[in-house]
């Protein structure tokens, strides 16, 4: 598939000439932090020196006084308190950070996971008459609950207190809570609107810490269940999320919780500086496998486990799940390609919907974001639950999937999520208009660019300017994550000196060393996996554009500057 690359705008001329003089720093390293929204010094000083002292006030977010009021009444009255989260890797870990939190001088806690399958997403009918039945006054809900306006009327009815801690989209009415916790809420002036679930509910804590004068380097402890959330819900690692994410990675890779540690021992990240990346593609799934397949519950007992040895053991269990579910969704997958490239209506759409009711629910979310991938456009898959169509949606970069499906909402039973993701469910009646409605609307919505995949592209710089001065300060740029990405670059009429060669197992790589103008000196080592195909163009000495990013290989002790392909460009 071809790509686009899309070279950022520059910024301004003058504030990066500034910057680069007030930082010492290169002329593309302060056009860099511009391209970040950083322009002065004090604000590249926050990026790259984050403090925990740069979080903002918990108190500035709206309800956040009432919500502490609340946990406090129930502490002092010792009442039941229910932590309720949703069964992905933001919920899981929202649910533990304050359990974890909260235990350690209050013992009259519970926590809650609602079925995927029986109770499917949010909060639950069931998980508000669990909480009667255990005689519990106060439900904290976290990652859901924002839309969750007629469960609240059934908790209020039974004399149940909510505090919801929740981020996603609110909906036209709020629910009728104690307090409602959501930064995104239009009448909320909180100064950062991107916090994951797990982000929302670490607030709350460190609003209690204040109120109670608790030790704040307790609560502080727990950022690596945080950062965790921030990787595994891809959430901008930008303002707080940044600060949030830097001590989260410090504590993650310096004294894990036990369950965590478990997981990364499992995961093959042992020694290893664990960065966001890691947590995306490792630790993430591993987590999110128990509430996908089977229950969320498993994932909260390893992340509130005190004790190595039970930590490991549900890491062991939790590590098979991961891999049925690898082997499941691998199968689901190709059963959907199938189903697509036997249509030409489907072939030709601009959206993706497939549906097959024997689908596994756990897995659709993934199953979307791979079809995505090939066929580039707005998907949504779809599988049969207790009788109900339930759906996982996936977007492409620019277009605004969440207001497609709010376009169908009339035909659907629920919905909720993001420009980028969402889950939506339906009636099977239902089905076939939506399918047709939805096609309509991406279709006269949708621009060309946005169905072209693209390359997003920081600089164009030459290979002179790759030094290790240059690359010392571009690792600080970590960590990254969407709205601050790993910088990519371009350099163009560049060549091989002469070392190219495939390599791997199937000599499908691409390595070689690339110089600016034939003869010279001065090369840089790089590899581009899946490129071979460009091996006979560049072996002959002809001239490509390369873009890349720029990394660090520790091969038997031995460090040294290497760039990673993203693209080749020939004429």
């Amino acid at each position: 598939m071809k790509h686009r690359w899309l070279l950022k705008p520059t910024g301004n001329t003058e504030t990066i000439e500034t910057l680069s003089r007030e930082l010492n720093v290169e002329t593309q390293i302060a056009q860099l932090l511009v391209q970040r929204g950083i322009n002065t010094f004090e604000e590249a000083r926050v990026f790259f020196r984050p403090e925990l002292s740069d979080l903002h006030d918990p108190f500035l977010m709206k309800d956040m006084d009432k919500a502490v009021e609340r946990l406090l009444t129930a502490i002092s009255n010792n009442e039941k308190i229910l932590i309720y989260g949703d069964y992905d890797v933001d919920g899981t870990t929202a649910v533990a950070i304050i359990y974890n939190f909260l235990i350690r001088k209050y013992s009259n806690i519970e926590y809650y996971i609602p079925d995927r399958y029986q109770e499917g997403y949010g909060i639950s009918f069931k998980g508000i008459d669990y909480a009667e039945e255990i005689n519990c006054k106060l439900v904290i809900a976290v990652d859901c609950g924002i839309k969750a306006v007629e469960k609240t009327n059934y908790a209020n009815e039974k004399n149940i207190d909510l505090i919801i801690c929740d981020h996603h989209t609110p909906g036209p009415e709020l629910p009728k809570a104690c307090a409602v916790l959501d930064p995104k809420q239009g009448d909320c002036n909180y100064p950062y609107k991107e916090l994951s679930g797990c982000g929302v509910a670490f607030k709350l804590m460190q609003a209690y810490c204040q109120k109670t004068n608790d030790n704040f380097a307790e609560l502080a402890k727990l950022l690596d269940l945080v950062v965790v959330s921030i990787g595994s819900d891809i959430v901008p690692v930008t303002g707080e999320n940044r600060i949030l994410s830097y001590f989260g990675l410090l504590q993650l890779n310096s004294d894990p919780q036990p369950g965590l540690k478990s997981i990364i021992n499992i995961s093959g990240l042992e020694n290893k500086e664990i960065q966001i990346n890691d947590i995306v593609f490792k630790i993430g799934p591993r987590i999110n496998a128990a509430g996908r397949m089977e229950s969320g519950k498993t994932a909260v007992e390893l992340l509130t486990s005190t004790n190595d040895e039970y930590a490991n053991k549900i890491a062991i269990e939790i590590d098979c799940i991961n891999t049925n579910r690898k082997e499941l969704d691998s199968g689901i997958t190709e059963h959907a390609l199938s189903m697509i490239s036997e249509s030409e209506i489907s072939k030709n759409a601009f959206s993706t919907v497939v549906y097959h009711e024997e689908w596994h629910k756990g897995v659709i979310g993934i199953v979307a974001s791979r079809l995505t991938e090939t066929y580039y456009r707005p998907t949504v898959v779809f599988t049969k639950s207790n009788g109900i169509i339930t759906g996982s949606a996936r977007s492409v970069p620019g277009y605004n999937l969440y207001q497609a499906i709010e376009s169908c909402s009339d035909l659907l039973e629920n919905f909720g999520g993001h420009r980028y993701a969402a889950g939506l469910s339906l009636k099977p009646e239902n089905l076939n208009s939506f399918i047709e409605r939805f096609e309509k609307y991406v279709k006269e919505t949708i621009t060309e660019e946005q169905r072209t995949p693209v390359i997003n592209a920081d600089l164009e710089i030459k290979i002179k300017d790759i030094t290790p001065k240059f690359y010392r300060i571009l690792k600080q740029f970590a960590p990254f994550g969407p709205e601050n990405m790993t910088p990519t670059f371009i350099t163009r009429k560049v060549f091989d000196n002469g070392s190219a060669k495939v390599v791997g197992k199937e000599n499908e790589h691409l390595k070689l060393k690339v110089v600016q103008k034939l003869g010279d000196n001065r090369c840089i080592e790089a590899i581009g996996f899946n490129f071979a195909h460009y091996y006979e163009h560049i072996k002959e000495f002809k001239e490509f554009d390369v873009c890349y990013q720029i990394f660090e290989n520790n091969f038997m002790n031995q460090k040294f500057i290497q760039i990673l392909i993203k693209d080749i460009l020939t004429e």
